[in-house]
């Protein structure tokens, strides 16, 4: 009999010890740190626009850029050789004394009485065979006015006389577009003069293209580059050098045109895509031929009405368009879609990023909780998408919690 009970009594001692483990090994799974909710992205992470860019008619000589405002550079071609670009200069000039004298739509601005040395400035440029506006001594011009006479008659006097009234000098106003160029980016851009009748005032076609998407941001730009002709008090009416300015949806912007750069011309074309306004901006340097200037106001002309209709909207992301899951370790993923559409405008062949940014998670969520977002790059710059749980998570039950691995 005594033989029998000692296994008994060896269990009876081990039981205890055995519920102890047992316990100690629950309270431990329990006591476990429980992981966070996982935002993992589920959208590829490059998305290309359907479709392939026709041929755009890249001029045959020189240089030529073309963009679309807001998206980015859609090509350059030519090079980026930095090479004289005459009066294209003067669009620098005016947006420089646009920052520094700010404009309303509709304000006329300060005004500037014309001295004696304009007038002899005048008279020399004439007598030089440029481009010029006739001034007279006492004549009184506002900040527009003297803006009109330089974009649109394009007045080399008049472009001096503005930097003088901006920066004291010429030199010195010089020394300034330099330095708005560096700050704007445009490595390839180097200015001796406000009027860019220097060979020392260089630039290449995708500079002048970012600068002049740049300049159209101003409404008071805009508007002048826009206008076929002008009335000035002496000058008169003048017209306007673009001459496919308000034709075929050219809207500006600045032709130029020296012995040196050839025939230049920076444009912007109104494009309609949808139901919604799109700018074309581009550049055409040392355009050559019989008339400089034609040749480049077709080249331009041209390359815009090439692009403007490849341009089309396309639909990104939607509600229903799943960016990413939510990943509890203790249930099943839960697909995460945007709160709001976003169509991207573009062109066939044009690659936008995604990515999936996480905010720091807990163990549990409420349905609608913002969660993270998705961010879209496209080469005009980043948008970002929130993202909210499209329930709610629990957190995890006892019995996961006492038998997860």
């Amino acid at each position: 009999m005594t033989g029998n009970r000692a296994p008994w009594r060896r269990l009876r001692l081990l039981l205890p010890a055995v519920l102890v483990l047992v316990v100690a090994i629950g309270a431990l799974q329990y006591l476990r740190p429980i992981p966070p909710i996982q935002l993992v992205q589920a959208a590829p992470s490059t998305v290309t626009i359907p479709g392939r860019l026709a041929p755009l008619p890249w001029p045959q000589f020189g240089e030529a850029a073309v963009a679309v405002d807001g998206v980015g550079m859609v090509g350059s071609h030519g090079g980026d050789q930095a090479e004289p670009i005459g009066s294209v200069a003067k669009v620098m000039t005016a947006v420089l004394v646009l920052k520094d004298h700010p404009l309303q739509l509709g304000a006329p601005g300060p005004t500037v009485t014309v001295t004696a040395a304009d007038v002899a400035t005048y008279q020399q440029d004439l007598a030089g065979g440029q481009s010029v506006v006739p001034v007279a001594t006492g004549e009184v011009l506002t900040e527009l006015q003297l803006l009109e006479a330089m974009l649109i008659p394009s007045g080399n006097n008049v472009a001096t006389l503005l930097a003088q009234w901006d920066a004291g000098s010429e030199s010195a106003f010089v020394s300034k577009m330099n330095a708005e160029a560096h700050a704007l980016g445009l490595t390839h851009t180097t200015y001796a003069d406000a009027s860019g009748l220097s060979p020392a005032t260089v630039s290449d076609a995708a500079d002048q293209t970012r600068l002049a998407e740049y300049a159209m941001a101003n409404p008071v730009f805009a508007q002048i580059v826009a206008m076929p002709q002008v009335t000035l008090p002496v000058a008169g009416v003048t017209y306007n050098v673009n001459a496919d300015v308000t034709h075929g949806g050219i809207v500006g912007v600045k032709t130029g045109s020296t012995p040196q750069a050839g025939g230049c011309f920076v444009f912007a074309y109104q494009a309609t895509v949808g139901s919604r306004s799109v700018l074309v901006v581009g550049a055409v340097l040392g355009q050559g031929g019989t008339s400089v200037l034609d040749t480049a106001l077709a080249a331009g002309e041209e390359l815009a009405h090439a692009l403007g209709p490849q341009i089309q909207l396309f639909p990104l992301l939607s509600p229903a368009t799943v960016v990413a899951r939510l990943e509890p370790a203790w249930s099943t993923p839960i697909p995460v879609t945007p709160a709001q559409s976003f169509t991207a405008l573009g062109w066939p062949g044009l690659r936008l990023h995604l990515q999936v940014h996480s905010l720091r998670l807990s163990t549990a969520l409420r349905a609608g909780q913002r969660v993270g977002t998705v961010m879209v790059e496209s080469p005009a710059g980043r948008i970002s998408l929130p993202l909210e749980a499209p329930s709610q998570v629990r957190r995890p039950s006892l019995h996961w919690r006492l038998t997860r691995l």
